[in-house]
C-alpha cells in the first residue's frame, strides 16, 4: 500500500522504553509509532538492522495502521514468560513478572557466558515452574552443531518444550535434528524463518519441527500466515522486544492462526519497566485488540531530539525502498 511520507511523519512519535534487565544486548527500547486509518502501528527494526530489512518492519506496520486484519478466532493469547541471559539467583525475580504463564522461555548462549551459566538458568526456571510448566530455550543460533548437540545432552534432563534456533543455518538446524531427534528435543526456527530469503527453504529441508514467527519482520499479518500455511510445520508467535502496540499486532497474528498449540512469546512487555499502554500478562495471557498509546506516556518515553531525528530520517529511507 502506497502511503505518503507525510501522513507516516504527521504522526509519528519516537518513544525510549527503559527496560528492567539488558536484554538482547538492549538496556532501552527505540521505537517509531504513528497512527493510520485503522489503529496506530510500530516500526521498530532492531537499530543494527540494514534498511533493506528494516523497510520489511515499514510494510508491516503501514499495513496494520491503514488495513482492517483477518478476523480474530480468539480473543486471549496464553503467552511465556521470557527470561534475559540473567544470573540463575534471580529467574525467579524475572518469572514473578508475568503472573499465570505456565511457560519459561529462557535465553541461552549469551556472548561472555558458559554452558554452565545456561545449565544453571535453565535448572532454577524448572524449579520455579515445576513439573508441569514448560520450559523452552533460545540460543538465537550461537552455537555450532557439536555445541549445540552438547548443551541439549545437557540441558535434557529439565524436559525442554524445545529448543529454538540453536544453530545460525538451515543446514546445521537439519544435521542437530538429525543428531538429537531421538532425544525427543523438538527444533524450532526462528531467524531461518524472518531473516531468510526464502522463509520455506527451513520447512522444505526437514530442518525444524515448529517454526517462530513474528509480525514486524514477516511484513504483515497476512504474509506471516501465508508463510505458516506453506510451511506445514505449528507454529509460535512471538514479539520483536515491541511496545505495547507492536504487541497488539503479535496478538492479533496470534488470534488469527487456524492453530495455536503454544504459548505465544507476546508477554515481553513485562520486561519493561515503563511502556507506551498496558499490555503485560494477566492470568497468563493478553487480550486481543489494537492498543491506543496513552498520550501522557508518549510525552513521558519520548527518546531525545537526536534518537528521535535519527528514527525519522530511517523512516524516511525505509518508505524510500517500498
Amino acid at each position: 500500500m502506497n502511503v505518503p511520507l507525510a501522513e507516516l511523519l504527521g504522526t509519528a512519535r519516537v518513544v525510549a522504553l527503559p527496560m528492567t534487565t539488558r536484554f538482547r544486548g538492549v538496556d532501552v527500547r527505540e521505537a517509531l509509532l504513528f497512527e493510520g486509518p485503522e489503529g496506530w502501528a510500530e516500526f521498530s527494526p532492531f537499530v543494527e538492522y540494514a534498511d533493506a530489512e528494516a523497510s520489511v518492519w515499514l510494510a508491516a506496520a503501514i499495513d496494520y495502521a491503514w488495513n482492517a486484519q483477518p478476523t480474530p478466532l480468539r480473543d486471549r493469547i496464553p503467552v511465556n514468560a521470557t527470561v534475559p541471559a540473567v544470573d540463575a539467583a534471580r529467574v525467579a525475580e524475572v518469572l514473578a513478572r508475568f503472573p499465570g504463564c505456565r511457560t519459561a522461555k529462557v535465553k541461552v548462549a549469551e556472548p561472555g557466558q558458559h554452558l554452565s551459566d545456561d545449565i544453571a538458568r535453565v535448572h532454577a526456571a524448572r524449579d520455579a515452574v515445576g513439573p508441569e510448566g514448560r520450559v523452552r530455550i533460545d540460543a538465537n543460533g550461537a552455537w555450532n552443531v557439536d555445541e549445540a548437540e552438547r548443551a541439549l545432552h545437557a540441558l535434557a534432563e529439565y524436559d525442554l518444550e524445545y529448543a529454538e534456533q540453536p544453530c545460525a543455518t538451515v543446514d546445521e538446524l537439519a544435521e542437530l535434528r538429525a543428531r538429537v531427534k531421538y532425544m525427543g528435543i523438538p527444533i524450532a526456527a526462528d531467524e531461518s524463518v524472518r531473516k531468510a530469503e526464502d522463509p520455506i527453504a527451513v520447512a522444505r529441508a526437514g530442518a525444524a519441527d515448529l517454526i517462530v514467527i513474528k509480525a514486524q519482520p514477516l511484513g504483515g499479518i497476512r504474509r506471516a500466515l501465508r508463510i505458516v500455511a506453506e510451511s506445514g510445520l505449528p507454529a509460535v508467535v512471538s514479539s520483536a522486544l515491541d511496545t505495547a502496540v507492536g504487541l497488539s499486532q503479535g496478538a492479533a497474528l496470534a488470534a488469527s492462526l487456524p492453530q495455536l498449540d503454544f504459548d505465544c512469546g507476546l508477554g515481553t512487555g513485562a520486561l519493561f519497566v515503563e511502556n507506551v499502554a498496558d499490555l503485560s500478562p494477566v492470568d497468563g495471557a493478553i487480550p486481543v485488540g489494537r492498543v491506543t498509546p496513552d498520550a501522557a506516556r508518549l510525552d513521558h518515553l519520548a527518546a531525545p531530539d537526536d534518537r528521535r531525528d535519527w528514527w525519522l530520517e530511517r523512516l524516511s529511507r525505509c518508505h524510500a525502498l517500498l
